[in-house]
């Protein structure tokens, strides 16, 4: 089965359940930019709860400005603040030392488009998943996916986040305060390591209204 996603920072787990049941993923490359959406933002798991991680963006005076055209800003420093979070939040968890040479790099690399800097973090992270898959991009925007792809856009929107049942792993924080589900990719990652995409693999897309 083909999917179709939008590529986000440090993708969600529900995204990545769908890219390891797909055959091949193409990506969209001729959206509008839209607010409140995983495109430049992601959650973890830190010391008080649920986390966000935002990439600040230069934001258009036009009133759409095409995803692959939203340029990053350098304000705050925010590649060494999100670092910082991540070793705040997992540097005792099991894996972090594991991926950590791997993904660190990704916080000093500058990029100058989002777009651009969300394939670099997919691609860091299927390497560390020791996940094959290659994406393809569409040619033009279509509202409706053709009958032999399966759309998953609507996993980028925050405002509109489905409830997975997705199935509990250990997380550093759960004790305090038990767990958080379908946070970004690294949350697994980090928690559950080589043992990541076969969690991945053995989960359902069904949500809970």
């Amino acid at each position: 089965m083909n999917i179709v996603l939008h590529p986000t920072y440090f993708p969600s787990i529900a995204q990545f359940v769908a890219i390891a049941k797909a055959e091949s993923l193409t990506f969209e490359i001729h959206d509008n930019f839209q607010k409140q959406s995983y495109r430049n933002r992601t959650y973890i798991y830190g010391a008080n709860g649920k986390l966000q991680l935002s990439v600040p963006i230069i934001h258009s005076h036009k009133q759409r400005q095409l995803y692959k055209e939203v340029k990053i800003s350098d304000v705050d420093n925010w590649q060494t603040v999100h670092w910082k979070s991540l070793e705040s939040a997992y540097r005792t968890s099991p894996f972090f030392e594991f991926y950590e040479d791997e993904l660190q790099p990704l916080f000093n690399v500058k990029s100058d488009f989002i777009f651009d800097h969300n394939l670099k973090c997919f691609e860091i992270v299927c390497d560390c998943l020791q996940l094959d898959m290659t994406p393809k991009f569409t040619t033009t925007f279509e509202k409706e996916t053709n009958a032999n792809a399966k759309d998953y856009r609507s996993l980028s929107n925050a405002r509109q986040e489905q409830n997975f049942n997705f199935e509990a792993y250990t997380q550093v924080f759960s004790p305090k305060h038990g767990f958080i589900s379908n946070l970004s990719i690294l949350d697994l990652l980090f928690n559950e390591g080589t043992n990541a995409l076969n969690y991945l693999e053995n989960q359902s897309l069904i949500h809970n209204d």
